[in-house]
């Protein structure tokens, strides 16, 4: 190869997604290649002129124009155009034109293609930006703990589930024994009414020295919680966690019952995987204690990224771990103060609730109370408040800079207090309350009676689904978080101060995606809380198209991803972590990444104004 043909390669090999191809491709591409020059101001190509090439551009900058002149991109050295009618369309769509005097490779359709069918992810570059970011996206999902975790139920629960009718207490403990299981599920016209376990059988006969002829409805946990059979691994622990429960029935929609599965069998699972030691909380007393539990945890997150896992379950183990906490938390100060005056349940709100907590997760929650409090209970509740956010100061999980905590008497009311908080929030939105609103519509129990959170929360939902004046406002806002990208797709970096050249992730890209994903679940009449979910049941409502969900869904990852990544390399060297990150230390196909991540939140932010009016707040 000539001393030319070499040059070409090497500036070949330093941009995407030419670095990634095997060497032996790469060498094929520049024999079969030419040069060309174009003067500033030449048109390369125009609208509906055949191609044969893809350009390279190795100096210089081409503007893509569409058919009414619109200037849609500028792309510098070592971007491409001019694939796409290799991809099957019968010619160009765009005006290319060289606006600065360029120097271009072109790489002809046969060569190229050639190096698309020995290798995919080649073409999945070029195919299509959405492409691109689905790929992407699925590539940080594909480690081997993720994986797991996402092991529908069906492959690995106990089908042949034990199950009684209304026996007695005695009968089914003998049913427990020769089966030798730890759960007995109990059916009323195949239809799951309730289940028992060992501990059942410890804490409600044994040591209360029940009659074992009574019937086993009367120690039976009533209309338990069930899964589905393509329920994951990673979502089965999740609930099981938040419901303090370690069984879980599997039931399918048209033939019932069709097994169970326990904490223990996704520990087997998972076999020796570190997520577990979260568990351990539960054995800790002390500040000092918790504090040394929930720094484990946060290890145990790191070594999730190392190993390369997406964000999901990263964010899973940081949530479980934080619920954990907060619900130990309560009940140390149940201990200290005595058992509550009246019902109530402890909340946690923002990235908590929507379970993708970050490593940077500062604390948000709140308490609801029973309609039966009275003014003399709130000393009790004060106090555990300030036990619960104080100790999870103190274990590392830092107090909110905004007070949107339970230790803030404005975050402690009773159901009915609630309900009319949200009324008055989706009725008359105030620029504060839209900001309250959006922490406390992702709005989940960790400890106390469920029940009085998720009516509440039922409420709102219901309420806020058919206000257009809310809905406007939360566009309006989902709006204005606009990502780090400029007019010609490079990035916009702080140019001084602590941040300087460096982008914010989270304002414009996490946070944007979580709005967006909040209103259309709102819209859509959904009430799930976790950010994939609702985008996933909008689409389905109809209040975001399928393939808009999709495309924010793999945003979103991508974007999660590089800022858990971020923020394991900060920690790792004793600094406290954040969200601002300098592009240019990042790899060259993440920056392609996040250019197309941060275009696809652009372009749903420029949809909204064609369905919501604009508000000025």
């Amino acid at each position: 190869m000539n001393v030319e043909l070499v040059e070409v390669q090497h500036f070949l090999q330093e941009h995407a997604p030419f670095a990634q191809l095997d060497p032996k491709l790469l060498a094929n591409l520049p024999p079969n290649s030419t040069m060309r020059y174009f003067r500033a101001g030449e048109t390369i190509l125009d609208i509906g002129e055949p191609n044969e090439h893809c350009f390279v551009i190795r100096s210089g900058a081409v503007d893509v124009l569409d058919e009414q002149g619109v200037l849609l991109d500028r792309r510098d050295a070592g971007r491409c155009f001019g694939y796409s009618t290799i991809f099957g369309e019968n010619s160009c769509r765009y005006q290319m034109i060289s606006v600065e005097d360029s120097l271009l490779l072109l790489i002809p359709r046969e060569p190229f293609l050639a190096v698309c069918r020995e290798d995919p992810a080649f073409e999945r570059f070029f195919s299509s930006q959405s492409k691109r970011m689905s790929a992407a996206a699925q590539s940080l999902r594909s480690d081997s703990s993720s994986e797991l975790l996402r092991t529908p139920l069906e492959h690995f629960m106990i089908r042949d589930a034990a199950t009684v009718g209304d026996v007695s207490i005695r009968e089914a403990a003998q049913v427990m024994s020769q089966r030798n299981v730890s759960s007995l599920l109990i059916l009323e016209d195949q239809r799951v009414a309730g289940i028992i376990t060992d501990r059942d059988l410890r804490t409600k006969v044994v040591a209360q020295a029940k009659d074992v002829n009574a019937s086993i409805l009367e120690i039976a946990t009533a209309n338990p919680e069930c899964a589905r059979p393509e329920t994951t691994a990673l979502e089965a622990m999740l609930s099981m966690t938040e419901l303090g429960i370690h069984h879980l029935p599997v039931v399918d929609a048209e033939q019932g019952l069709v097994g169970i599965v326990s904490s223990a069998d996704i520990m087997r699972l998972l076999r020796n995987d570190p997520m577990y030691i979260t568990a351990d909380l539960a054995a800790r007393s002390t500040d000092a204690e918790l504090n040394e539990a929930y720094s484990m945890a946060k290890d145990v997150a790191l070594r999730f990224i190392e190993r390369g896992a997406g964000a999901e379950a990263v964010s899973a183990v940081m949530t479980l771990a934080a619920d954990g906490l907060a619900r130990r938390l309560c009940q140390l100060a149940e201990g200290e103060l005595g058992p509550a005056p009246v019902e109530y349940a402890f909340v946690v709100a923002g990235s908590q609730a929507r379970k993708g907590m970050g490593l940077a997760s500062d604390q948000d929650n709140c308490l609801v109370l029973s309609d039966a409090y009275r003014p003399e209970h709130e000393p009790y509740f004060e106090a555990l408040a300030r036990r619960v956010c104080t100790g999870l100061d103190a274990a590392g999980q830092v107090l909110c800079p905004g007070e949107m905590m339970a230790m803030n008497p404005e975050w402690r009311m009773t159901q009915s207090e609630w309900i009319g908080t949200f009324q008055q929030w989706i009725t008359a939105p105030e620029p504060e309350a839209l900001l309250h609103a959006q922490t406390f519509f992702d709005f989940r129990a960790v400890h106390g009676s469920r029940s009085l959170a998720t009516e509440v929360h039922a409420a709102a939902i219901d309420m806020a689904q058919h206000s257009g004046r809310l809905h406007a406002h939360l566009a309006t806002l989902a709006a204005r978080r606009e990502p780090p990208l400029g007019f010609f797709r490079g990035f916009v970096v702080e140019r001084s101060g602590e941040h300087h050249h460096q982008l914010d992730l989270k304002k414009g890209g996490i946070y944007a995606v979580t709005q967006l994903a909040r209103l259309f679940a709102i819209a859509g009449g959904v009430s799930e809380i976790g950010t994939r979910q609702r985008l996933q049941l909008a689409a389905r409502a109809g209040s975001v198209s399928e393939r808009g969900a999709q495309d924010l869904t793999d945003a979103f990852e991508f974007l999660s991803t590089i800022a858990l990544r971020h923020q394991a390399e900060q920690l790792r060297m004793g600094r406290q972590p954040d969200y601002h990150v300098n592009p240019n230390e990042l790899k060259k196909l993440d920056r392609e990444h996040l250019r197309d991540a941060f275009q696809i939140i652009k372009n749903m932010q420029s949809a909204l104004s064609t369905k919501y009016p604009v508000r000025n707040i």
